[in-house]
């Protein structure tokens, strides 16, 4: 087999949606010819942790761990925070009215001394380490995938220093990430930022995204085509399924982080007076929210007179999602209003997953975006804008009834395989076959 370098921030037991992509694609590539070698920290700064992926690392995987070196814990002690406690992307806290002036002079350091972000200073050892590393173990092909962006200089120094073919892989954004203007950047941390970002952008011999609207944007930025390949579900995940059996409770599912940004504050007011209008409906609503959810979110629902139907968790393993989905009559998807950034690029990862469980997915978010496509294309659902809380009330009365009728119980499409793990697995180990045939040439 070919070997491919992978450098990532995100590994088990790392949880969330930003360890699932190469968790997912190492687990297949073998498949296709390619030897995922990871190099990872030895103990990332996670936001979850989640023992149960361990069991999705592919034995033909070779890992790689290093210590790296974090600001988080002066961080925590100047801000008198838990050691304990996680700590969200960029150190960005929702509610600005309530941010103290250490918490704008932590957020001024972190955008303008700690660039591109908290992890910068593990590229220097990094670096070290792996051109001995690679003189004796080579490999054919190396992959960064970031946030965060300090891997993509890694691997970046590993091109120039080795001539190693380098796919620049970009889950997210980086100037134009919808926290980035918050980070109270000078305009030299600004230049700084944007020229490190255009050296990634022209200098990897390829550059991949999960969306095509990002695409376009990071193709702009560094005057070259993007390819997408985007996230997915994975088959095996979909198992526990099998067991899940529906609950009579029209229960709401939402997954995830829920930022306030993203809080779709009409649907809890649709909620609210659906409630007071039709006592069934009051009686038979279950609203379910897995993950960080922001306090300003939860605000909004005790408003709308909604607490007493939430069951709210901070956290369940990945092995448990598959069920916990299917039980559901409904599951809630919110982008980002229209007048924020990333707006039409943003695809969370969990929307494949969303899809494949078969129940039907109500989108919060703008409706020619690449996510509304994903969901119109596969007959998953339907999206909604922000503001439309009346379309928002008539789509809830609709799904309540054909809840009552029994007819929401398998909404799967037929053109959803396109979107699986082993399928785009496939159509990156075609990348890395091109990059690593041009080589050759």
């Amino acid at each position: 087999m070919k070997r491919v370098l992978i450098i990532t921030y995100y590994w088990p037991p790392s949880g969330g949606s930003g360890v699932q992509r190469w968790l997912k694609m190492s687990k297949y590539l073998p498949e296709y010819g390619w030897q995922p070698v990871i190099y990872t920290p030895e103990d990332g700064e996670y936001p979850v942790e989640d023992p149960s992926l361990e069991k999705d690392v592919t034995p033909e995987a070779e890992i790689i761990k290093r210590p790296i070196v974090e600001p988080y814990t002066l961080y925590k002690k100047f801000l008198g925070i838990k050691k304990e406690e996680k700590i969200k992307a960029g150190f960005i806290k929702e509610d600005r009215t309530k941010t103290s002036w250490k918490e704008r002079l932590a957020l001024w350091i972190r955008g303008n001394l700690f660039i591109p972000d908290a992890r910068c200073w593990w590229v220097k050892p990094s670096v070290r380490y792996l051109k001995n590393y690679l003189k004796e173990h080579p490999v054919d092909a190396i992959i960064s995938t970031g946030p965060p962006h300090s891997m993509h200089l890694i691997a970046m120094k590993l091109k120039e220093a080795l001539d190693i073919p380098w796919i620049a892989d970009f889950r997210d954004p980086w100037t134009e990430i919808d926290y980035y203007d918050k980070l109270l950047l000078t305009r030299r941390s600004d230049r700084k930022h944007h020229k490190l970002e255009r050296e990634v952008l022209t200098k990897a011999d390829k550059v991949v995204t999960v969306s095509p609207d990002w695409a376009r944007s990071l193709g702009r930025l560094g005057n070259r085509r993007v390819r997408v390949v985007y996230n997915g579900f994975d088959r095996d995940d979909t198992v526990p399924q099998i067991s899940a059996i529906p609950s009579e409770d029209f229960s709401i599912t939402y997954l995830g982080v829920l930022f306030k940004v993203r809080n779709p504050e009409r649907l809890w007011e649709a909620l609210g007076e659906l409630v007071r209008e039709d006592k069934g409906f009051a009686k038979k609503l279950k609203i379910n929210l897995i993950g960080q959810i922001d306090n300003t979110v939860m605000q909004h629902i005790a408003q709308n007179g909604l607490k007493e139907h939430v069951n709210q968790r901070a956290y369940i393993p990945h092995d448990q999602v598959a069920s916990a989905l299917h039980e559901s009559a409904l599951l809630l998807l919110t982008l980002m209003p229209e007048t924020e950034s990333d707006t039409h690029g943003l695809i969370p990862a969990k929307l494949f997953e969303y899809i494949v469980s078969g129940r039907p997915i109500l989108c919060i978010g703008s409706k020619i975006g690449d996510a509304a496509r994903i969901i119109k294309e596969t007959h998953a659902g339907q999206t909604i804008c922000f503001e439309d809380k009346e379309k928002m009330k008539e789509a809830l009365k609709d799904l309540y009834q054909r809840h009552l009728e029994g007819l929401l119980t398998d909404n799967t499409s037929s053109n959803i395989e396109q979107y699986s793990r082993k399928a785009l697995t496939g159509k990156y180990a075609g990348l890395l076959d091109e990059v690593n045939e041009n080589r050759a040439i």
